[in-house]
């Protein structure tokens, strides 16, 4: 029964295979309960029949990443667009499908998911810090069946600092280039009572930067320095584990979160950006996005008997932004120059015309909330052996946009001499809700040395949609998705296993698509066939994938901006080749010190079926041509690094490449649209390799100074040319600070 009690977070709230189970009944004191999480650990990931990886605690601190785009390098079939330098806005791709904001994939934090509204505005403009995080999972394939909406690609799920079963404090300060300063605390403790044990943890998280960009300034505007963002994000977690005959544990998880970052969607003119790529433009001073999030959750475990487990989770989140910046398609137009107008336009974005210009004040706000319920029954029959998972959850979420626009007017010098604020609400005022009600179930079958794991999901969606601005859009609409499969493997020893899945997945339109734009839900057929193996200090996986794609939902058509509506593109199939080696050379030699190797290889083609339906200039999919490639997904991605860890110091470097991407679906070289005109969205990425090196000493028990440099060759390149135009990656960062980490 005891066993049966420390497993119960671990087997109600996440599938697992039997014999991760059986290790962690193992080992009793793991924070099985703790943790909600779609992988487990890196020692479960062996057994896991599908394509999976774990980035643990030490990984993230070692090079003392908070960028989620540079965590998730470790993590191959992970295909990453860039946007701000700093990993605040990440548009995060499994397997080819759409970057933009991360809206195609289920992300989620300790099992809840936490794009703003996941069902009717999933685009993610709140992402929690990854510097916070203890663990960060990636599951693919046929295993995240029991996860949705968004399941034509992968889950994501961070893991936020556990309570600890002992005493610890934690502090970590880190002060670097650009003027940044990052502090990271936590304490907690799980203490024995007479009514049972009771846990706490209080953490604490902060970043903040100047920036490294500078505005062009003005008679009228000297600040040209201030690029930068603030970043908190506090939380508190408490549980009770009752001292009852049936095994029963509470706990209760509350977090807040904001960010103040002058932001811009702006990017540079061709040769601007090959003169400065870190120059900001004199019109993007107002641009600036304010954003704040509160919630948290609330989860109930119960075994009723040694064989089954039950959880519930109740949560609750509020997420309000505010991103004012400057507005206008023509903008992106103007960066690619080709006309007088381009021309004029170019310059009164550096402050040397007189004109006007438009900042709009994005203003919006979400919610989400939802319950969900989930079992696990063990039962053998016959000869096999059964783990039967399922569950139900109830969601609502919604977005409501009130929307207004600054009118600004410029003199010759760059100076504002007049400004006109548009009534609230005069820009757009709609909103849009889902409720959505899901099932999952699946079984996890084991005969000898087979595994088989057949799995379904349905979800019925009721949307609504408003807009006060035009009332005769408004409706309803309603959706039913279905999503199975099934995966199979086979054990050959302890070290070696193969698997294979074959799974269709969905993922959902916002209700603005379902009622106005008559959109259908992007659906798709997806395989995968793998092999893992495991042999002391050596671990390797290799994976090949092949995902057909049906109504390939593009979101807001220009991927983020423009004034293109979304739509079903077409057929679209990707295919490639994941690889994955872990060795440490000094525990397979017995050194005495540690000496680990990583590499993460990625081979993706991506194939357009079918010729684009829109003729929509704005649109990076428009003009697109059946055998071309999908916009921002590398052929080839490769990170590997090495590391030194002795008993005092150590050091660690990795290194990453990207190969250059087409950035639209007419896979143009030029910055010219699929009707000809100049566009400074249109075009390529550059291919780049970037490398990290981070070093610490242990000065006592528990004290560490350390030490680093990314971006360490200072390499320049674009990563994006989105929202409006070439983007750059953070130049050389150096840092340094000190790490405290104690039993209390």
């Amino acid at each position: 029964m005891f066993e049966s009690k420390r497993l119960v977070g671990a087997m109600s709230l996440i599938w697992l295979s039997t014999t991760a189970a059986q290790a962690a009944e193992k080992n009793a004191e793991a924070e099985a309960l703790d943790l909600v999480s779609v992988v487990g650990d890196a020692e479960d990931v062996k057994d896991l029949p599908a394509s999976a990886t774990y980035i643990g605690t030490e990984e993230i601190r070692d090079q003392s990443y908070s960028d989620i785009n540079r965590i998730l390098r470790k993590a191959p079939g992970v295909n990453i667009r860039e946007e701000d330098g700093f990993g605040l806005f990440p548009n995060i791709s499994f397997r080819g499908v759409d970057t933009t904001r991360s809206a195609k994939i289920t992300v989620m934090e300790d099992g809840v998911m936490i794009a703003p509204a996941p069902y009717s505005a999933p685009a993610a403009y709140f992402n929690p810090a990854g510097g916070r995080m203890s663990g960060v999972e990636v599951l693919k394939g046929g295993s995240q069946i029991k996860y949705g909406p968004h399941i034509t690609g992968g889950v994501m799920n961070y893991q936020s600092t556990p309570i600890p079963y002992e005493g610890k404090a934690y502090l970590k300060t880190i002060y670097g280039s650009y003027g940044e300063f990052r502090a990271h605390g936590f304490v907690g403790d799980t203490l024995d009572t007479a009514h049972g044990k009771v846990g706490y943890l209080v953490e604490g998280y902060y970043r903040g930067s100047d920036g490294f960009k500078t505005i062009d300034t003005t008679p009228d505007f000297r600040n040209g320095d201030e690029t930068g963002f603030q970043q908190t994000e506090p939380m508190l977690r408490l549980s009770w584990e009752p001292d009852t005959a049936m095994y029963q544990k509470l706990e209760v998880k509350f977090g807040y979160s904001s960010m103040d970052a002058d932001e811009t969607y702006l990017g540079l003119s061709e040769q601007d950006f090959q003169n400065d790529p870190y120059r900001r433009y004199a019109a993007t001073r107002f641009d600036n996005i304010e954003s704040q999030q509160i919630g948290g959750f609330a989860r109930y475990f119960v075994s009723p008997t040694d064989n089954l487990d039950i959880v519930t989770t109740a949560y609750y989140r509020e997420f309000d932004r505010n991103w004012a910046k400057l507005d206008g398609n023509q903008w992106a137009q103007a960066l690619a120059g080709g006309s007088v107008t381009n021309l004029n336009n170019l310059a009164c974005l550096k402050g040397t015309r007189a004109c006007n210009f438009t900042v709009r004040d994005n203003n919006r706000s979400y919610y989400a909330a939802g319950v969900e319920n989930v079992a696990t029954y063990r039962f053998d029959l016959g000869e096999t052996h059964h783990e039967l998972n399922g569950g139900f959850r109830y969601h609502e979420d919604k977005e409501v946009r009130f929307q207004h626009d600054t009118r600004y007017t410029q003199s010759a010098t760059g100076t504002i001499t007049n400004s006109v604020v548009g009534a609230p609400g005069s820009q757009d005022d709609r909103s849009g809700l889902t409720n959505a009600y899901a099932f999952h179930l699946k079984d996890r079958i084991e005969l000898g040395n087979w595994g088989f794991t057949p799995g379904i999901r349905y979800e019925h969606l009721n949307q609504e949609y408003v807009n006060n601005l035009s009332p005769n859009t408004n409706g309803r609409s309603s959706l039913d998705l279905y999503a199975g499969g099934g995966s199979l493997d086979y054990t050959f020893n302890d070290d070696l296993m193969v698997f294979a899945s074959a799974h269709r997945g969905f993922s959902p339109p916002s209700p603005q698509n379902a009622v106005v734009d008559k959109l259908h839900e992007e659906s798709s057929n997806a395989y995968e066939l793998g092999s893992r193996y495991t042999h002391g200090a050596f671990s390797a996986e290799v994976t090949g994938f092949y995902t057909q794609f049906e109504n390939l939902l593009v979101v807001s058509s220009i991927g983020g901006t423009g004034t293109g509506a979304s739509e079903n593109f077409g057929m679209v199939d990707t295919r490639g080749v994941e690889l994955a080696m872990n060795f440490d050379a000094g525990e397979a030699m017995g050194w005495g010190f540690r000496n680990p190797y990583f590499l993460s290889f990625t081979y993706t083609d991506t194939e357009q079926l079918n010729d684009a339906a829109s003729t929509d200039a704005e649109s990076i999919f428009s003009y697109g041509k059946k055998g071309n490639k999908v916009p921002y997904i590398p052929e080839y991605a490769l990170s590997f690094g090495s590391g030194l860890h002795f008993q005092k110091w150590g050091v660690e470097v990795a290194a990453n490449y990207v190969g250059e991407t087409f950035t639209s679906a007419n896979n143009t070289d030029q910055q010219l649209n699929g009707v000809g005109a100049p566009d400074s969205r249109f075009g390529k990425t550059d291919e780049y390799v970037i490398m990290d090196v981070s070093a610490y000493y242990k000065v006592a028990k528990g004290v560490k100074v350390l030490g680093g440099v990314q971006n360490a060759s200072n390499e320049q390149y674009i990563v994006s040319r989105q929202p409006y135009g070439p983007r750059p990656g953070m130049p050389l960062f150096a840092y340094g600070g000190f790490e405290l980490d104690f039993d209390i």
